[in-house]
């Protein structure tokens, strides 16, 4: 179960412009710059990314891996385009048009382009590109390369992830870049014939950059779960450097929502991922 401040603590918090902290070989107090609203578009940005990127993973191992059999994650407003070159590659276009609510709730629009080779030695590097695409309404821009393990060490499929995109989001210019890498091993429901109970553990580390000079590195302490059904991180830690302090931005212990806890100094401050 997550813990919560008070509302009026929370406002206070979101008016403060520093935190006081003290070094470890003094008393002396600091004063660390930290920004409520920033370190939520960073978490924002954060899964709308993963959540983007769990789109992808699914819209490839439904069809070129028959992997769903009984019921499809993607409902009738998706348009999915497969084009084999006849070499054993091909492209995919998932095409969610003007706005598609997925059957896991998340609401995304425009279209993501899959293009690969043939697969060799049981793995196949895919490209992708996101164009006009939406994830929750923060826009998604830019791409980059997966590389696809059918069977990794542990028996599960996996893939290796290393992008570099931009998030935007509602009422701001302010934008968020990501780069960095992302391992997703697919943990529950290989071979069962539906969506709806597919896990995924996530590990790796990333960069962000706001548009106004904010700057974070994260790396994934405790793995981070993602379940198909939630549009959310559901539990896991990353560990993160920010600006000049240190903090850990924890998803929770399982529960779906879109709550996070942003801890810094011993103390735990609600962050918001999404609506």
């Amino acid at each position: 179960m997550k813990t919560f401040f008070a509302k009026n603590y929370v406002i206070l918090l979101l008016a403060s412009l520093f935190i006081v902290s003290c070094s470890e070989d003094t008393d002396t107090p600091t004063e660390v710059n930290f920004s409520t609203e920033d370190t939520t578009r960073a978490a924002q940005a954060d899964n709308a990314a993963d959540g983007a990127l769990t789109i992808i993973e699914n819209g490839y191992s439904e069809t070129e891996e028959g992997r769903s059999s009984n019921n499809s994650f993607f409902p009738e407003c998706t348009t999915i385009t497969i084009s084999p070159d006849g070499n054993g590659g091909g492209s995919i276009i998932l095409d969610f048009g003007d706005g598609c609510q997925l059957n896991n709730g998340a609401f995304v629009t425009g279209s993501v382009l899959l293009e690969y080779g043939p697969i060799e030695s049981a793995t196949r590097t895919i490209t992708y590109t996101y164009n006009n695409f939406t994830y929750n309404n923060k826009g998604v821009i830019g791409g980059g390369e997966i590389f696809r393990e059918l069977s990794n060490d542990n028996g599960n499929p996996q893939s290796t992830v290393n992008a570099a995109i931009t998030v935007s989001f509602p009422n701001t210019t302010v934008t968020a870049t990501r780069t960095g890498l992302r391992i997703a091993e697919w943990v529950e429901g290989v071979g069962s014939g539906t969506w709806t109970d597919n896990v995924y553990n996530i590990t790796g580390n990333w960069n962000t950059e706001l548009t106004n000079g904010f700057t974070r590195s994260g790396v994934v302490s405790e793995t981070l779960v993602r379940e198909l059904s939630c549009q959310y991180l559901v539990s896991g830690v990353l560990d993160l450097q920010q600006n000049d302090f240190t903090a850990q931005l924890d998803f929770g212990n399982g529960d779906c929502d879109n709550q996070a806890i942003f801890i810094f100094n011993g103390e735990e401050f609600p962050i918001i991922l999404g609506d």
